[in-house]
């Protein structure tokens, strides 16, 4: 029998570590009580290239702060919003020791994986195709599906109920980047209308006239810059609802802001809803969004725990599939031992980068998903074993061996499904139609990229993307002609 050493991958348990923040110059002076203070956290969040100066100083070369900047003037779907937490795992100088200010730290900076989705900078954007030439501001089509102001009705059982548009933090690959976050020189962002008392109680009202769906996922924006309050009042009604029986909280807070759900207040208010959820029968879960093994730390882990022991079911993490930040079997498999070994947080998803505009240099190709899910297979337990899914545009999530068909040259996926969304009750072709996504251009043969440059239309696909303009359903490439 082969001993480990011998597997492409070589399983050991890692000590999570949390880096020490004071070793970067604008943080020497901050004490673990401040660390530990979710308002601390909130209050001094990096939101433009001056407030990282501050943190970082002459660590980083001036390069990397002009790099940042033009990104923020030319290609972000973001604005700047990092929390200490999340900025401290950056280099983390946790096996090695960190590199020296200057060239050293900002190359490492450059190379680093968090950095990468959470700091974008333009040097990492593609300059030959920025933009795939379908991709839109709403890639998935959720304002088009909303029953109610931002409840959107894209399953049969399902719904996504997005309660405000505000996150801790804001990652770059944000696939709702038409609605969340501030606008940005690139991108006005949309605006919920209605005061979010009135939102909520046409969410509820629907569910009560919906009986069909049993199945919330609570999520915005991020719950966790809900006042509790104002969460646990909307939670408590929900579960209410005769026909709901899973309730999930979306929040990528439980690891960019763990400090958020340690707060007493919270962790008792998370143990309300969740006996009350319990005495109904009702499944309460969290879900969280962590991307690389790096930022798994034991704040992370113990706000995991908390909430466990507050009395959710289960914690799960949904990661995003990106280059450069967790592309290879080893980085995601460090990943899942990291959250399903030391946090008590289970693998769930890994979604393919959604296609909004300019993030193609984040997105891999459906034939390097699929040999990932490949590769990963058969080191973790089989309910820990994470789905990578492609998240087709009328289609919803489909695992990426599912593919009905796949044109490689063109990097042209067609996609089936068994159900309409809430837009196609009169759509009788809906269930034998094919859906299209498509693979970054890039990564095609050079005669599938021939094939688009004389088939498309870059610029004015350009400014479609800018619009906000959205493919048709059974759309082609060949439409941009």
């Amino acid at each position: 029998m082969s001993t480990s050493i011998d597997q492409p991958y070589a399983y050991r348990r890692r000590e999570l570590i949390e880096p020490d923040w004071t070793r970067l110059p604008g943080w020497r002076d901050v004490t673990a009580e401040d660390w530990a203070s979710a308002q601390w956290q909130r209050a001094h969040c990096v939101k433009n290239v001056a407030q990282l100066r501050a943190v970082m100083g002459d660590l980083l070369d001036e390069r990397f702060y002009a790099d940042v900047e033009r990104d923020q003037a030319e290609r972000a779907t973001m604005s700047m919003l990092v929390p200490p937490q999340m900025l401290n795992t950056m280099v983390p100088a946790t096996d090695t020791p960190m590199p020296s200010a200057g060239a050293a730290f900002t190359e490492a900076f450059y190379a680093d994986p968090v950095r990468r989705y959470m700091l974008p900078v333009f040097s990492d954007r593609r300059t030959d195709w920025a933009s795939h030439p379908f991709a839109t501001r709403d890639s998935l089509h959720e304002h088009d599906m909303w029953a109610v102001e931002g409840l959107t009705h894209r399953y049969p059982t399902k719904v996504l109920a997005e309660m405000l548009p505000t996150c801790p933090q804001y990652c770059g690959h944000c696939t709702r980047m038409d609605l969340v976050g501030n606008s940005t020189p690139q991108f006005t962002k949309l605006k919920l209308a209605g005061k979010p008392v009135d939102r909520y109680a046409a969410m509820l009202d629907y569910l009560q006239r919906t009986p069909g769906v049993r199945d919330v996922v609570v999520s915005g924006g991020d719950v966790a810059n809900m006042p509790w309050k104002n969460l646990e009042g909307f939670l408590d009604k929900l579960l209410d609802v005769e026909n709901v029986r899973d309730i999930r909280l979306a929040t990528k807070a439980l690891m960019g802001l763990p400090q958020h759900w340690l707060q007493p207040d919270v962790v008792e208010g998370v143990a309300r809803v969740s006996a009350k959820a319990r005495s109904r029968g009702v499944s309460l879960a969290i879900h969280t969004h962590v991307n690389n093994a790096a930022s798994v730390t034991p704040l992370v882990a113990q706000a995991a725990k908390a909430m466990l022991q507050a009395g959710v079911r289960d914690v799960r993490n949904q990661g995003v599939l990106m280059r450069g930040v967790n592309d290879t079997p080893e980085q995601l498999l460090d990943l899942c031992f990291a959250l399903q070994d030391e946090a008590s947080i289970t693998p769930y998803y890994f979604y393919m980068c959604d296609m909004i505009p300019f993030s193609e240099h984040w997105r891999l190709s459906l034939r390097e998903a699929q040999e990932l899910q490949h590769d990963i297979m058969g080191y973790l337990p089989g309910f820990a074993t994470p789905r990578i899914v492609c998240d087709v545009p009328f289609v919803g999530k489909r695992w990426v061996h599912q593919v009905h068909s796949y044109d490689t040259e063109k990097g042209m996926s067609f996609w089936r499904k068994n159900y309409r969304t809430s837009i196609e009750g009169d759509d009788a072709e809906a269930l034998s139609r094919e859906y299209v996504y498509y693979d970054p251009i890039y990564t095609l043969s050079e005669a599938g990229q021939d094939w688009w440059r004389a088939n498309t239309d870059v610029e004015g696909a350009h400014e479609k993307a800018l619009a906000g303009a959205g493919a048709s359903r059974a759309a082609s490439a060949a439409d941009l002609v």
